[in-house]
Formats: structure tokens, sequence, C-alpha cells
């Protein structure tokens, strides 16, 4: 009976691993190869995409601490609000770290279809860049949430938001967009699906062609506004979802050249072809700008990583975004310089040129 239920319990283990999912592997590499970690950006950057909604006094202190140890010299607040809520911002930076931190206003889309909504919602954009907002952010709200007046989903190219567009080219601000998601949101979620790991654990995100519309339709709507309005500067954001075609991601910046693409949240595409990656950064270098999106200090590492190091085969940080492992680029210092402030300061200007100096 003893020898029984030693040998039970020998094989416990073993028919545990054989059931265990795909949700629990996570294996540890056994590689060796020469390899360190990245914790400070070589030279200082500008964070062109994060979101604070606390700028008190007391939390500006606390980020330019963390900001400091990451070499990180201007974050752009991208959840500036607009109105009451912005002027505090603006006046807290003031207050506190005046060059260390920049606002960018949001519009309030609803209304849009009431009379006067356009003419509106561009006033008051005019007096929140006038009260210190560098630029307008664009959540991806405005494609897959908001609808207007009478409930028909609001999209993106829609001609009611011209005046919005047409007044930051009139303001020389840039507008910072967010369209749709990762195109297999909308793929099935099967065996085939890169992020079928991410949408098991994330339900919320999975989208179909009538949730709300297909992938393709949003992303045109966001490059018809694109060339409609060649006079208006558009960063956008997540690469514009092509970060996994690097090909096709060139033929759009060339065919709008008012066009540039910030990388946040796709460094695990990036790491995961680093050589067309390093040619894609090298031609297309004065039109890509380095940003992180969540505000969680301890990830930066690996995106200085991937940018600057020729390191092979080191682990991606959420398993759920990516299972696959990362390589280093290797940009050249003149590329690193472009993507993490001089571009930003050609689109920013009145950052303090001091912080980038040698």
């Amino acid at each position: 009976m003893a020898l029984c239920a030693m040998l039970f319990l020998t094989a416990l283990p073993m028919a545990l691993g054989q059931e265990m999912g795909f949700e629990e592997y996570n294996p540890v590499s056994t590689l060796v190869v020469p390899g360190t970690e990245v914790p400070r950006a070589k030279f200082p950057f500008v964070d062109i995409h994060s979101h604070q909604r606390d700028m008190s006094p007391q939390r500006l202190h606390e980020l330019v601490k963390d900001m400091d140890a990451l070499n990180e010299a201007v974050m752009v607040n991208l959840s500036g609000g607009s109105g009451a809520d912005l002027r505090e911002k603006v006046d807290n930076i003031k207050a506190t770290h005046p060059k260390r931190f920049v606002v960018f206003a949001n519009v309030d889309f609803s209304g849009v279809g009431t009379p006067g909504w356009g003419k509106k919602a561009a006033q008051q954009l005019e007096e929140d860049i006038a009260y210190g907002a560098k630029g307008l952010k664009i959540f991806k709200s405005l494609g897959l949430r908001y609808k207007d007046s009478k409930g028909n989903r609001l999209a993106v190219d829609d001609p009611r938001l011209d005046a919005i567009w047409a007044k930051c080219a009139e303001m020389g601000v840039p507008v910072l967009i967010h369209a749709a998601d990762p195109k297999p949101f909308w793929d099935d979620m099967d065996a085939r699906n890169e992020r079928w790991l991410e949408l098991k654990k994330r339900p919320g995100r999975k989208r179909s062609a009538t949730d709300p519309a297909p992938w393709e339709q949003i992303i045109e709507e966001q490059h018809n506004v694109f060339k409609r309005h060649p006079n208006t500067t558009f960063i956008n954001a997540h690469m514009g979802w092509y970060a996994n075609n690097l090909e096709g991601l060139g033929k759009l910046l060339d065919a709008m050249p008012n066009m540039y693409v910030g990388i946040s949240a796709v460094i695990a595409e990036l790491g995961r072809q680093p050589k067309n990656a390093k040619k894609f950064f090298i031609t297309y270098q004065d039109r890509v700008l380095f940003g992180k999106d969540s505000w969680k200090p301890e990830e930066f590492p690996t995106y200085f990583r991937v940018l600057e190091t020729g390191d092979e085969y080191f682990p991606y940080y959420k398993k759920y975004h990516a299972f696959w492992a990362m390589y280093g680029m290797e940009l050249p210092d003149e590329v690193l310089k472009k993507l993490y402030y001089k571009n930003a300061m050609k689109l920013l200007p009145g950052l303090d040129a001091g912080l980038f100096a040698p």
C-alpha cells in the first residue's frame, strides 16, 4: 500500500505538467549569451506618450525622481484634459518643474452634431493651447466608442471634426492620435492568433467587423484625416499598428509627409526583427519619436536594451503581449538622439535645449 502511494506521489508532478496550459507555461531560457541590462537611457529622452491623471505638486516631485533615474528629460502628459482641469495641471507644472513636463489638451466629443459644436470645440482648444497645452491628444475612443448626437458611431474622418484639425494647423501644434487597436484583436481567436493569450486574459479587447467596424475601415478613416489636412502635423501612436509591417508603414510615411510615428507599446514588435527595424529607423530617422504609454519605470529598460544594444534573445516583460524573445537593434548614436529628443524638439518648440546637452 505504501509503495502504491509513493508511486502515485512520484507520478503526480509529471501528470500536473502534462495538464499545464499555455497560460502557465513560461520557461526560463537556458541560453548563455553576452548581454547587459540597460537601466538608464544613453541620452536624455522625451517620452512623447505618457498618461498622468494626478499632476499635483507632490506627484510631480515623485515623478521627477523616477525620470532622473531613467535619464528622462521631459514627460509629455497626454491626459491634460481641458478647461479648468488643464489649467490646474499647467499651473502646477509652472510652480514646480516647468522644464520637465508638457501637457496635451483633449477634446470633449460629446454633442457632435448639435448646432455650433465644431466652432465651440475649436474655440476651447484654442484657449487650452493659449494657456499652455503644447498639442492635442485623440484617444482611441474616437472610432471605437464615441457616438454623435443621434447615436451613430462617430468616424475618425467625420467632416464635422475638421475644425479641430484645422485649428491645430493654425496654431502650429501636433495631434497625437491613437486609432483602433492591434489587428489581431479583430481576427479569429484561434490557435493562429498571436494575441490569443492577451485576448483570453483581457476578453474586453476582442473586436469584430461589427464591433464597432472593421479594423481596415478605422485605419483608413485615420489616414483620410491625415491626407485631408496636410498642414496639420499628426503623430500616429503605436506606429499606427504597423510595427509588424514596417515596409507598409514606410509606404504610408512616404505618402503622408505630415505623419510621424511614436513607438509606444510596440517595442515587442521591433525587438523580434532587429535587422529590419534598424533599417527602418535609419531610413525614417526624422519621423520617429520615443514613447512608452504606461508609466511603469521598471519596463523602460527593455526599450533601452532593444534600441541601444546588440544583445540577443532576452525576455520581454509581459508574456501575454509577446511570448517571443527580444533582440537589440543597436541604433547609431545620431539616430538614437533623433528618436530620444531631437524629433520631439522639432515638434514641441520651447523645450529647454539645456536638458539635452552632453
